[in-house]
């Protein structure tokens, strides 16, 4: 076979390329993957039923105290859930915080990420202006809602009855799940990716997760990521309570009614708001003195493949999440100090959590401390994860652990567990602090989040 000049220079170029790429897997670190990004968490904020500050949040949750609250009014009286977890008006009031024409085009929802999200860019110092183009195409956007507002849905079904021109023009921006993220991309002048997570209660870690990728993989150097949510009406807690999924023992006591963990636990209490984090690639921070607050070191994903509302039973869909996480941070059980759980004071749902870290940490599951803070603030759906992040995120920085309010008694299938109940605790370690939070949604779908407190 007789070789003309340009066919044998092509098979020396393939045969210095499978060379090259040979000694590449050889040398590369993380069995062959490229050395990945650091990503920091530079900013945190919050509206929430313990707080609309970050500090207020904090310190509300380590005192344990429950603010769940009665629901008032005649359309709540006939419903068996008559408990949730609202944002007090004294606390926030939209009317001052936005115009009415702002209002118009935005759901409660949406509000309420734009609120943190403006707390979480001041902690971070963050708020590039317009001009400086590279800054703001570099920086991208990941918040999600697990559901719309179906009170808005209700309202606007009545308005087309009485006319055609009675319908908002911003009816459909208003109930898409993508608009804060949309809102807040337009508010700053955010040209990175722009991107909405709506995976039902797993919605506010998996927009952490994605962001985190997101700078890990450079298509971005700051991403602005949460959840937000705001569906407390009337027809929402209805639908849930035909599901048999919301507390109904406790109307008469509603400080009582969320108690993740607890023997007498008879399903969720709905909370709302948001909590949004910046993250930022750690030489991006450093290079401009960003605070650091710590460190997301890796995120978890997996799929029940089983039942429409109901975890599996053998709890491989969390035990997949949480050991995905471990191997994205290249961590072990062992590493782990603490677990901050989705335990949203359901029988089933959470005693197949509790079976799950126990199975996984095996030996080292009585050393491990878990805790829900859903106790205090409720179940923030969509929210939920992101504001659970957040307390996870303080616990490994400054060294308390919250509590699980109103764990009083758990049942012998759940023991084995180091449960924080009550009163937070001293997170006494003299090693580098590093945590789990667990988000679970409707659908079989799973995240893990692994958090760390920052070290050089």
């Amino acid at each position: 076979m007789v070789l003309n000049n340009n066919t044998y220079c092509l098979l020396r170029a393939r045969k210095n390329v499978s060379f090259v790429l040979r000694n590449l897997h050889q040398t590369l670190p993380n069995h062959g993957r490229p050395e990945r990004r650091r990503v920091v968490v530079t900013g945190l904020g919050v509206v929430s039923p313990v707080g609309c500050t970050v500090d207020t949040a904090w310190r509300t949750i380590l005192s344990g105290q429950s603010k769940i609250g009665r629901l008032e009014g005649e359309s709540y009286d006939k419903l068996p859930c008559r408990v949730a977890a609202t944002i007090d008006k004294q606390d926030i009031d939209l009317e001052n915080c936005f115009t009415k024409t702002e209002l118009k085009t935005m759901a409660r929802a949406t509000a309420f990420a734009l609120i943190a999200a403006k707390e979480a860019l001041t902690t971070a110092g963050w708020t590039p202006s317009v001009e400086d183009e590279n800054a703001c195409q570099r920086t991208g956007v990941a918040i999600g809602m697990g559901m719309v507002d179906l009170m808005d849905i209700c309202e606007t079904n009545e308005a087309l009855k009485k006319g055609y021109n009675r319908v908002s023009p911003f009816f459909v921006p208003r109930i898409l799940p993508n608009m804060p993220a949309g809102q807040l991309s337009i508010r700053y002048g955010f040209r990175g990716p722009n991107h909405a997570v709506s995976t039902a209660c797993a919605t506010g870690a998996h927009s952490i997760g994605d962001a985190f990728r997101f700078i890990q993989h450079g298509d971005a150097d700051v991403m602005v990521c949460g959840g937000a949510e705001a569906c407390i009406s009337p027809l929402g807690i209805a639908g849930f309570c035909r599901l048999r999924a919301l507390s109904t023992a406790f109307n008469d006591e509603p400080a009582l009614s969320s108690r993740p963990f607890d023997k007498r636990r008879d399903g969720f209490v709905m909370g709302e708001g948001s909590a949004i984090f910046v993250l930022e690639e750690l030489q991006h921070a450093k290079g401009r003195n960003a605070p650091i607050i710590g460190e997301v070191l890796g995120y978890g994903l997996s799929g029940d493949a089983s039942h429409l509302t109901a975890p599996r039973e053998d709890g491989t869909g969390a035990i997949l999440a949480m050991k995905r996480a471990l191997a994205d941070a290249n961590l072990s059980p062992t590493d782990v100090g603490y677990v901050n759980a989705h335990a949203t004071s359901t029988p089933i749902g959470d005693a197949i959590e509790a079976r799950s870290i126990r199975t996984l940490f095996g030996e080292h599951a009585q050393t491990v401390a878990v805790s829900s803070t859903k106790g205090a603030h409720g179940h923030l759906l969509g929210a939920a994860g992101n504001l659970e992040a957040m307390f996870a995120l303080l616990a490994c920085k400054n060294g308390t652990l919250p509590p699980t309010v109103n764990l009083e008694h758990v049942t012998d299938d759940m023991k084995g567990l180091h449960y924080v109940a009550k009163r937070s605790e001293p997170w006494e370690s003299n090693r580098r602090r590093i945590a789990l939070k667990n988000s679970f949604g409707f659908g079989g779908t799973n995240a893990c989040l692994c958090i760390g407190e920052y070290s050089e």
